[in-house]
């Protein structure tokens, strides 16, 4: 439904929600959470900053922070700062042509489809996906376990 890098930046923008109160995460240690290489991790952390969702700090204590809250940000938001035309608008059947006009033996059906994917992807926050939150332990919260 939408490209890897796209799931990939949804994974660290979660992952950068989870440890908001510890502060900025930096690329090195995203990748090495995502088990992902820090140059990869490092060019989609761009894209998200460039596409609002992320600010970026630099220097000792330095990484990536949410740009707003998390439940103000749309998990079709990040997908879109990834993927501004996604996976999901080409044909599945891979006709250059697919529309109402000239649709393929799929597209009605794969349009009631996307149209809930692409419900859940606006109506998500990235808010909604996170858990409770860590307990509150001599004034610092505790580190999250994943």
């Amino acid at each position: 439904m939408i490209s890897k890098t796209a799931r990939i930046a949804l994974r660290a923008v979660l992952c950068i929600a989870e440890r908001e109160v510890s502060g900025p995460v930096s690329a090195r240690a995203l990748a090495r959470e995502l088990d992902l290489p820090q140059n990869y991790i490092s060019k989609t952390l761009y894209r998200l900053v460039k596409g609002g969702l992320l600010r970026a700090t630099r220097g000792r204590g330095g990484g990536y922070v949410l740009s707003s809250p998390a439940a103000d940000i749309p998990l079709d938001r990040v997908v879109d700062a990834i993927d501004p035309d996604g996976p999901e608008r080409r044909c599945l059947l891979g006709r250059p042509v697919c529309s109402e006009v000239r649709p393929c033996a799929m597209h009605a059906r794969w349009c009631e489809v996307r149209e809930a994917v692409d419900r859940f992807f606006a109506e998500t926050t990235v808010g909604d996906l996170l858990g409770p939150p860590a307990p509150v332990v001599g004034g610092r919260s505790s580190p999250l376990s994943t």
